[in-house]
């Protein structure tokens, strides 16, 4: 049975806020106001250590999904008063929250982003799988053979550093926002945990847990949530299906546009693009959708007509979006009301907007993503600033590994601020912020009685490696450039 009411809740981990209403008002403060979304204005979207405020940066991206969301979730709500299904659904007087979750999710949902764009969160786990086992093992060389999975499994969730599980971690540990439970639901785009096993392609969640959606350090804290709200293991938040749509329809002609002012593409090379690539997708999935090539065509012709020559780039891009817009939310509507019970349960293992590879809205959608791929990804300038980013933060791995090196007991007098032999880890852990050693010495002293002593030692370490990562993580594009530049002595 469909009952928002249930998961909609208003449960925090503390000083719980006595009315839905006043929750939901709490949530988009909190989230606001905090310092992970401002940092969002200096890193990279696509462009990496981008200067023109005209190019979108991951805020800018969060604030065009943000709206995109509501403008869904509105749509999905109007959709079933429609149906006068709004007792049936336990949606009374819940039109607020269910707009709002879905909003703030999706002004949350890239919080967790390290700098220089996706290919850092490669950078990030190339480094972790190449130098954590040989640190790990120098510092316990006889490890018993009974906590070796133990171990392995903690390097692997160590090596599987994803911007979705980071933005739980910060949500929960690093900014301690206390959130309402229904909020951070919101954001676990995906369900499974870093330290899991990737699901088979034949598993009726695959898609849900194709990535990590969380670390072993915030297990707990994950499951308390799909307890309170009822949610079955490895299914996925009701809300999040709308975050994910609105995540993909923005981005769409977003990447175009910051192309053409990046002076990329142009105006007459999107057009051919999107002429040439339309009959190799229609090929490839078995159609013959016009849609796209008709709308782009259309505008095309008016741009071209156009006597306000600089302008018509814009009016060519902005007639595009406009209709697209409408169109791919319409879509997503449709497809969350069909499949509604599914999605409730968090069974639903598609994202909305490829559902149905039949479609129009389908079909736009591979056509403008192939594109992005080809000529805007794996553009020679957009490759280079990928390579400088992957230069900064291993460098800065590597300059912060002796942190990782010392012994626990070196690190405890660390916190301290006594001395140790180890020189260089004390400069490194002294330029450390203060709020990741906060979070590193609470989960440490949270380590369950219940473990044994290699098993302590063995989570002391893993919190040690989070707090390195969180760090180098959580800097901005021009701070991490800066910090690498100092330390290297540029």
């Amino acid at each position: 049975m469909i009952d928002y009411c249930k998961k909609l809740t208003i449960h925090r981990a503390m000083n719980e806020i006595p009315n839905i209403d006043g929750s939901v008002e709490s949530d988009r403060g909190r989230i606001i106001s905090a310092p992970a979304l401002r940092r969002l204005q200096k890193r990279t979207q696509v462009f990496a250590l981008e200067l023109n405020a005209a190019v979108r940066s991951r805020l800018t991206h969060s604030l065009e999904v943000q709206q995109t969301s509501r403008y869904i979730a509105r749509s999905i709500l109007s959709a079933i008063k429609k149906e006068d299904s709004i007792q049936k659904y336990g949606l009374d007087d819940l039109d607020n929250a269910f707009v709002s979750t879905a909003e703030m999710a999706s002004l949350l949902h890239d919080i967790g982003n390290p700098p220089f764009g996706h290919s850092a969160e490669e950078s990030i786990n190339a480094w972790m799988a190449k130098e954590a086992p040989a640190i790990l093992n120098a510092l316990y060389p006889d490890m018993s053979e009974t906590v070796i999975p133990f171990r392995d499994m903690l390097l692997n969730d160590l090596s599987s550093f994803d911007g979705n599980a980071q933005a739980i971690r910060i949500v929960h540990k690093l900014q301690r926002l206390n959130l309402s439970y229904t909020q951070t639901a919101a954001i676990l785009k995906y369900t499974r945990g870093a330290f899991e096993s990737k699901p088979d392609k034949s598993s009726p969640l695959s898609y849900l847990q194709k990535k990590p959606g969380y670390y072993y350090s915030e297990k707990e804290f994950v499951e308390t949530v799909c307890k309170t709200l009822e949610m079955e293991k490895g299914s996925r938040f009701p809300l999040t299906y709308i975050m994910e749509a609105a995540d993909d329809i923005s981005y769409l002609t977003a990447d175009l546009e910051d192309a053409v002012d990046k002076k990329i593409l142009t105006l007459d090379n999107i057009y051919e693009l999107i002429m040439a690539e339309s009959p190799k997708v229609n090929e490839k999935y078995g159609t013959d959708e016009r849609y796209l090539v008709d709308l782009v065509q259309g505008a095309y012709d008016k741009a071209q007509k156009s006597s306000e020559k600089p302008y018509r780039f814009n009016m060519f891009l902005v007639s595009i979006r406009a209709a697209l817009i409408g169109k791919l939310v319409a879509h997503v509507t449709k497809i969350y009301m069909e499949n509604h019970e599914a999605i409730f349960n968090g069974s639903f293992n598609h994202p909305l907007l490829e559902f149905d590879q039949k479609s129009p809205y389908f079909i736009a959608l591979k056509i403008l993503q192939n594109i992005s791929i080809k000529h805007i990804y794996h553009n020679r300038e957009v490759e280079t600033l990928e390579i400088k980013g992957d230069a900064i933060l291993t460098g800065l791995l590597n300059l912060y590994k002796p942190i990782l090196s010392v012994s626990a007991d070196d690190l405890a007098k660390l916190l301290k601020d006594e001395k140790i032999d180890n020189v260089i880890a004390s400069k490194f852990f002294r330029r450390l912020s203060q709020k990741h050693i906060v979070a590193y010495s609470v989960s440490v002293d949270g380590i369950e009685e219940g473990k044994n002593e290699e098993e302590r030692r063995i989570l002391e370490w893993y919190y040690r490696a989070r707090l390195l990562l969180d760090y180098i993580s959580g800097m901005t594009d021009d701070y991490a450039l800066q910090e690498y530049q100092t330390l290297m002595a540029l």
